[in-house]
């Protein structure tokens, strides 16, 4: 997901797309310790797209 995607979208939206990715991070991190995840590099893309998301928000908030 691309920062300029995220512009687009509105504040429900984002705040829906960060529970969604914080639900996922928890996943893969419970995969990860069990030994079940297969594709380790999820976990870093996942926090990337969070970290993008808090980035979005902020910037919306400071708009206003």
């Amino acid at each position: 997901m691309k920062a300029n995607e995220l512009r687009l979208k509105g504040l429900d939206d984002l705040k829906k797309m960060e529970s969604e990715l914080l639900r996922e991070s928890f996943n893969l991190r419970m995969q990860k310790a069990t030994g079940q995840l297969s594709k380790s590099d999820q976990i870093r893309k996942v926090r990337k797209d969070i970290a993008r998301i808090y980035t979005v928000l902020t910037e919306k908030g400071k708009q206003e």
